[in-house]
C-alpha cells in the first residue's frame, strides 16, 4: 500500500510516501524552488517521492492532507465575527489565498495526481503531528504533545500512543497558544514570525529574565492541570495576520526592536565585520541588553509552562516516554529541561517538528 502525505498553503509545503508503513521517501519543495518556507503546493516535492518509488501518482491507495481547511476556515470566519470590526482586517487578508487554494485543496490533489476523490484524506492537523512524533519513534507506548502556534483550532494538545492507535485526550484552543504568545516576542524583538523563532532562543543567553514576572502577571495565566489562558488584550494576531501585538504590549515591554538589526552588548563588544562601530555604542548596548532580557524573560516563560503541561500530564497517565512535535517542540532549551526536571526518562522529538513534517 502506498500513501502519500502532503502539507501546503500555509508555510513550509512538503510530501512524504509510505510503502506498507514503512517511509521511502520526504521532501520539502523549499529544497527544489529555492524559495525558503516555500508554500505552495509541493509538486516538485511529490514528483521525487514518486520517482524515488517507481510508482505514478494513479498507483497511489491513498492520498492525505496534513489539515482539514475547513475547520480551519471555520475559525477565521468565527473569530471575524466574534470581534468585528477589529478583526475585518484579518478576514481581509485572509480571503484572497483561501479563495484562491486552500478551499480547493482536494480538487488540486485529483487534478494533479489523477487519483479520485474517494481516495483523498483529511486528518486533522494536530493529529498528523501526533502521529509525526509517534509512529517513528522506538517506543510501543508513549504520552504525546504536541505544541505550536495553531492547527484548526487547536493550539496544544496531549495524548497516548499505543501500538498502531493514538488517542488525543486533552486540547487548547485558539486564541490562546504558546507557540503565538513566543512569536508576538518574535516580532517584537525584529524578527520575522514563523521563522526567526530560533534566534529569539539564540538571543535569550545574552540577557536575565527580568521581565517573568510582566509575562505572568500580564500575558498569560497558567494553571495546575497544564493549561494557560491568554489575555487578548495585548494581541493582534486574532484581528491581523501581519501584526502579533499591540500598543498595549508596547507599554509594557518599550519600544520594538528594529527588525534585523546588529545585535551586540557589552559583553560581545562590537564586531569587526558590522563596519564602523557607532558612536552611541554604549546607548546602543543598554538597549540590545533589555532586548535580550526580554528573549531570556520569554524563553524561561516558554520552558515553565511546557514543563508544567508535561508534569501534569504525567500525573494522568504515568508514563516515562514521551513524543513531541509541533513547531515549538524544536525549543531545544526546554526539551533539554524535560529530561533534566520531569519524571520523562526516554524523549523522542520529532526531527521535522513542524508543519513540513
Amino acid at each position: 500500500m502506498h500513501i502519500l502525505g502532503i502539507s501546503c498553503y500555509y508555510h513550509d509545503a512538503a510530501a512524504a510516501l509510505l510503502r506498507d508503513g514503512n517511509l521511502v521517501a520526504a521532501a520539502e519543495e523549499e529544497r527544489f524552488t529555492r524559495i525558503k518556507h516555500d508554500s505552495s503546493f509541493p509538486e516538485n516535492a511529490i514528483t521525487f517521492c514518486l520517482d524515488y518509488a517507481g510508482i505514478s501518482g494513479r498507483e497511489l491507495d491513498y492520498v492525505v492532507f496534513y489539515e482539514k481547511p475547513f475547520h480551519k476556515f471555520e475559525r477565521i470566519l468565527t473569530t471575524t465575527i466574534q470581534s468585528f470590526p477589529k478583526s475585518w482586517r484579518v478576514f481581509q487578508e485572509a480571503m484572497p489565498a483561501w479563495l484562491s487554494d486552500k478551499l480547493w485543496v482536494k480538487s488540486a490533489i485529483k487534478s494533479r495526481l489523477g487519483i479520485e476523490s474517494d481516495r483523498i484524506l483529511f486528518v486533522e492537523h494536530h493529529m498528523s503531528h501526533a502521529a509525526s512524533a509517534f509512529y517513528p519513534s522506538p517506543f510501543e507506548e508513549a504520552a504525546i504533545l504536541t505544541i505550536d502556534g495553531v492547527g484548526e483550532w487547536t493550539t496544544t494538545s496531549t495524548g497516548v500512543g499505543k501500538g498502531t492507535e493514538i488517542k488525543l485526550a486533552n486540547e487548547i484552543k485558539f486564541p490562546h497558544s504558546l507557540g503565538l504568545l513566543y512569536s508576538a516576542f518574535t516580532a517584537f524583538l525584529g524578527f520575522k514570525v514563523n521563522e526567526g523563532e530560533y534566534k529569539v532562543m539564540g538571543m535569550a543567553p545574552y540577557g536575565k529574565p527580568r521581565y517573568t514576572d510582566k509575562i505572568y502577571n500580564n500575558l498569560i495565566k497558567v494553571s495546575g492541570d497544564g493549561s494557560f489562558w491568554l489575555d487578548m488584550d495585548y494581541f493582534s494576531y486574532h484581528h491581523s495576520e501581519k501584526k502579533a501585538f499591540n500598543s498595549k504590549f508596547e507599554s509594557l515591554f518599550g519600544k520594538p526592536r528594529m527588525p534585523e538589526s546588529y545585535f551586540f552588548t557589552s559583553d560581545t563588544r562590537f564586531p569587526a565585520y558590522y563596519g564602523e562601530k557607532p558612536s552611541n555604542f554604549n546607548e546602543l548596548c543598554r538597549e540590545n541588553e533589555r532586548y535580550a532580557d526580554i528573549a531570556a524573560s520569554i524563553q524561561v516563560v516558554t520552558e515553565e509552562v511546557i514543563l508544567n503541561l508535561v508534569n501534569s500530564f504525567y500525573k494522568e497517565t504515568g508514563l516515562k516516554k514521551l513524543c513531541i512535535a509541533g513547531g515549538v517542540g524544536l525549543n531545544s532549551v526546554a526539551n533539554g529541561r524535560i529530561l533534566r526536571e520531569t519524571p520523562v526518562e526516554e524523549l523522542f522529538i520529532q526531527p521535522a517538528a513542524g508543519d513540513g513534517g
